[in-house]
Parts: C-alpha cells; structure tokens; sequence
C-alpha cells in the first residue's frame, strides 16, 4: 500500500517487536507513514509500516473508542456513529476470502 500510495517513509524514533504479525518470530517496525484521511476531526494519521501479505487496516483506539465502535463478535461486523451517520465495515466473504488467498499464493510463486 505504501507503494501504491507513493508514501514517503520515515524511520520511527524508537522502532519496536511486532510479534503476533508473521509465525516466526515477529518482526522489528522501524518505519512509519503520514496518512491523509477525512473523517470527522481525523485529518492525519501516523501509520506504522509493515509487510503483509493482504490489505487489512487495522483500525486502533481512536476508533474503539472515540467512535463509539460496536463489534458483533458473531458476524464480525464492524460498526460505528459518523457524523450522524451508521457505518458499518463487513467482512468478506468465505468465496472473496479464498480467491484473495490464490492471488496470495500466485503472487509468492512468481
């Protein structure tokens, strides 16, 4: 996304242990990103850079919190007050899920 995005990456002050991230040990973030973003009182955000192998965000206290943030834990729907407004983030599908899971691997093979 990084790249996608033609973000300018910057080296973190004190980079940190990401461990739950990859199977075999963890790995060391010591780059971060500025994020221009619009929603409500958020016009930037500071985003920690890591590789993965999908295109997840992953959504931290500001929205647990702040947003008033409900997780149905049985649909794994998402779901929050904007501007007045129900968002709600569903997840994909078992079919999205998989053909995402053999672009994955066609794209390590090559």
């Amino acid at each position: 996304m990084v790249d996608k995005l033609s973000l300018t990456i910057k080296p973190r002050l004190k980079p940190y242990k990401l461990q739950w991230i990859t199977n075999e040990g963890g790995i060391i973030v010591k780059d971060h990103v500025s994020v221009l973003i619009s929603i409500g009182k958020y016009k930037e955000v500071i985003c920690d850079v890591v590789p993965v192998e999908g295109e997840h965000i992953l959504l931290g206290r500001p929205w647990q919190f702040d947003k008033q943030t409900l997780h149905d834990g049985l649909t794994n729907k998402i779901s929050f007050l904007h501007q007045g407004k129900k968002i709600i983030f569903y997840p994909l599908t078992p079919q999205l899920v998989r053909e995402d899971e053999i672009k994955m691997i066609e794209t390590l093979e090559k």
